[in-house]
């Protein structure tokens, strides 16, 4: 393995460490602070992210850490070397006890996923993988290899998505929500909306989900779940089917054929 990768074993127990604070968060009260209508944010977020930054900045001295609680400015794919921290991704679903929340930490260079970490501390599932060397899933003390489903009908395929914070506004976000529900719905076995696109990207890498497509995002939302689902073998690109850039906020993961279907269905949207 290239000696730049060797950092992901600690990459993965910085994740596991950080996922102790939102485990015990998660059975404790909690305050709960608004960073808009919906979006929320609790203080073990802060807790999270302010113990996850020095770590990585000590991996990783070379790099720009750009954290969903600390970020300012610019974030998408100006930095030669980055990496986006999410430090409880699904923080609804963490305050109101559903355990689909992540850890989520994704390594760029150049615009290009180097390695990336998503932990679900509640189900003790610890997504990895690193460019090039595969995808895989730690549970139980047992790691397995990731590969997306072969699923290659639309129609028998269960689909995951989320909803844009904008839905309060109904503005074009909320109505290419809406478009899109209406394009997909009818055409498969089931749509999916758990929170957390960081997990979502993930259980497509895992064949859990056939797959996946969501707009509005943010970097730290799914930087290292594309790079996931990638590796485990999944077409990624945005909404238009355009190569991923994470000023686009939008992506499709899936097989290339379901990928291809998708992209049929939201074309008209």
């Amino acid at each position: 393995m290239n000696p730049k990768h060797s950092k992901i074993e600690a990459l993965k127990q910085i994740a596991l460490d950080a996922g102790a604070i939102v485990r015990e968060g998660y059975f404790a009260n909690k305050t709960i602070t608004h960073k808009g209508t919906v979006d929320l944010v609790t203080q073990y977020d802060v807790a999270t992210e302010q113990f996850i930054l020095p770590r990585l900045a000590q991996l990783f001295p070379e790099y720009t850490l750009v954290g969903e609680e600390s970020h300012q400015g610019n974030y998408d794919n100006a930095f030669e070397r980055v990496i986006y921290i999410d430090p409880i991704d699904g923080t609804t679903n963490f305050i109101h006890g559903v355990p689909h929340v992540a850890v989520s930490i994704g390594v760029y260079e150049r615009g290009i996923g180097v390695m990336g970490v998503v932990y679900n501390p509640i189900l003790d599932e610890l997504f990895w993988a690193v460019a090039g060397a595969g995808a895989y899933l730690t549970l139980n003390d047992t790691t397995t290899r990731l590969q997306v489903s072969a699923q290659s009908e639309l129609q028998q395929s269960l689909i995951a998505t989320g909803f844009p914070y904008s839905k309060v506004n109904q503005g074009e976000a909320f109505e290419w929500v809406l478009a899109g529900m209406r394009q997909i719905l009818p055409n498969c076995r089931d749509i999916r909306r758990l929170g957390s696109a960081a997990l979502d990207l993930c259980y497509v890498a895992r064949g859990t989900f056939d797959g996946y497509y969501e707009i509005a995002l943010k970097p730290w939302d799914y930087a290292a779940g594309v790079l996931i689902a990638q590796e485990a073998g999944a077409l990624i690109t945005d909404v238009h089917g355009a190569l991923i850039e994470f000023s686009n906020n939008s992506v499709i993961a899936a097989n290339s054929q379901i990928h291809a279907q998708i992209l049929t269905a939201l074309h008209p949207v």
